[in-house]
């Protein structure tokens, strides 16, 4: 591919400046990183959107083994039990370490951590911000402590469109900037690359994840020959704000955790009858709820009146301004809810380190599958699991690479922007690929995504998305049963043993043509 610019970066390349990628960026210092981003530090990705804060056993009573059982419990029998227990071991360390960088968690009178609890957890674990600024919070102070680390150079306005690989390990990444005829290709060459690019939530039609989370991450991976596991699974959050915007804004499952209940247009609770739970039973089994009352003909309201009522500005301050903004004051009327595309438990497949299948490259995040979250993930899980794993692809790498800056000036970025996936294409995961799956969806949403990367003309940003599309497809087709967040009503019931998905794209074409289905997604050019 040819490239306008080199730039060899003597340390480590990030890619992604969420709260993943600038973790791991202040874990490697002092050893010099180099991350690339589409957006400003502190801005990109799902992280700074993320709203009920962080699940770590830090409260009087609780413990690490409690949490990891409410993760196995919420996984489905599809966990690995030893990254759980890493994970949950290690979840209070990582907190510290955000309140030793400056994190301003919510305390109690007498000092401590003010903790909040969520939807299938056995205790209040949640560490959160101003109620529901947790994610906004801890981006912005990891990206001011970056910004301050003389060891890491930040890059924004870069999109990173393909790996580079060289006598099968990965070299760098190939990233634009610019538009149109000023665009410019630049090859960021390092011998340690770690992903930090987030989900896939953009490839839905209704979303609670910023358009740039199209998956291509994760699909740039795979398209290098990265093992990929458990695709199929894709979480809906349940109480997505249903006043027609595109991303959905969220409301918080911390408003059920403080009691807030799921009504329809009648006033009539519907979860009681569902789950001995109700509202606080897992999300898949809320979301699909609040899915069937929808497809009868139901509205379903998020009414927090009585739990919450007046205190709502100050204790929920994202989710009161985003209702204000449509004219809903959630301190008396109930919030109209839907469920939306809002966590990718699968991705790059990667070990207790982050490296993945690829030598050279690692992986920290939602665009990985590490095996904690199982076929259905715990609130508040995901931004620990990108903070243990960050940390610990930080260790691994730290040993590799030498404690000098990057070599050579760096090309000024141009304008950039990115536009969102097809519409149809979204429209097609949602539709065949969401909430409730069966065969011959799942066989029109392959044939869809077929088209549309043939279509592509091997841009590789397109390539990318639909390689994501696909392998989410064709691991939905190969799991005949369901199990947490993945859904087939014509194989309603869950296997007695689970085996995790396993595929490289290669795999993926194999299974696709031997189902009848025609088109592949053609690998690095």
């Amino acid at each position: 591919m040819r490239t306008d610019n080199i730039v060899e970066c003597q340390g480590a390349l990030i890619l992604g400046a969420g709260l993943a990628g600038l973790f791991t960026a202040l874990k490697l210092a002092p050893f010099p990183v180099t991350v690339i981003a589409g957006a400003r530090p502190g801005h990109s990705g799902s992280s700074a959107w993320a709203q009920g804060g962080i699940a770590a056993a830090v409260g009087e009573g609780d413990s690490w083994q409690a949490h990891a059982a409410d993760t196995i419990r919420a996984g489905a029998g599809a966990c690995d039990p030893t990254v759980v227990e890493l994970v949950t071991r290690e979840a209070a360390a990582r907190i510290d370490d955000l309140i030793a960088l400056g994190a301003p968690f919510d305390r109690k009178p007498d000092g401590s951590l003010a903790l909040g609890r969520e939807a299938a957890h056995s205790a209040a674990r949640i560490v959160h911000v101003t109620g529901d600024r947790a994610g906004a919070e801890v981006s912005r102070v990891l990206a001011e402590r970056a910004l301050e680390t003389p060891s890491i150079t930040l890059c924004e306005g870069f999109h990173a469109i393909e790996l580079a690989v060289e006598e099968g390990r990965v070299a760098g990444v190939f990233a634009r900037t610019g538009t149109g005829i000023d665009t410019r290709l630049v090859l960021f060459r390092s011998h340690a690359v770690i992903f930090a690019t987030g989900g896939i939530g953009a490839l839905y039609a209704a979303t609670t994840n910023p358009l740039e989370s199209r998956g291509e991450g994760f699909g740039m991976a795979a398209r290098a020959g990265a093992l990929i596991a458990d695709a199929e699974f894709v979480q809906f959050h349940p109480t997505a704000i249903a006043i027609g915007r595109d991303p959905a804004p969220l409301a918080t499952e911390a408003l059920r955790g403080e009691g807030a209940v799921l009504i329809d247009e009648t006033g009539r609770r519907f979860m009681p009858a569902v789950h001995a739970d109700a509202e606080l039973a897992p999300r898949d089994v809320v979301a699909r709820a609040i899915h069937r009352e929808i497809a009868h003909g139901h509205r379903v309201f998020l009414d927090c009146r009585a739990a919450i009522g007046a205190k709502f500005p100050r204790a929920f301050p994202t989710v009161y301004g985003a209702c204000s903004s449509a004219g809903i004051d959630p301190a008396v009327q109930p919030i109209p809810v839907a469920p939306a595309a809002h966590y990718h438990m699968g991705g790059i497949a990667t070990d207790a380190n982050g490296r993945s299948s690829l030598e050279g490259l690692w992986a920290v995040g939602e665009c990985t599958s590490t095996g904690l979250h199982g076929a259905n993930r715990l609130g508040s899980n995901s931004l620990l699991e990108a903070l243990v794993f960050g940390a610990r692809a930080a260790d691994d790498v730290g040993g590799r690479i030498a404690a000098r800056r990057s070599a050579g000036s760096l090309p000024a970025p141009l304008h950039l922007t990115t536009a969102p996936p097809p519409k149809q294409l979204r429209a097609t995961m949602t539709r065949h690929l969401g909430l409730e799956r069966d065969e011959t969806g799942i066989r029109t949403a392959l044939a869809h995504i077929g088209a549309v990367e043939r279509a592509a003309n091997g841009e590789p940003s397109l390539l990318n998305i639909t390689a994501a599309a696909r392998l989410v497809g064709v691991a939905a087709l190969a799991r005949r049963e369901s199990r947490g967040a993945h859904f087939r009503s014509d194989y309603p019931q869950a296997d007695k043993s689970f085996t995790r998905t396993l595929l490289t794209l290669t795999d993926a074409d194999k299974l696709a043509a031997d189902a009848g289905l025609h088109g592949r997604i053609r690998a690095n050019s």
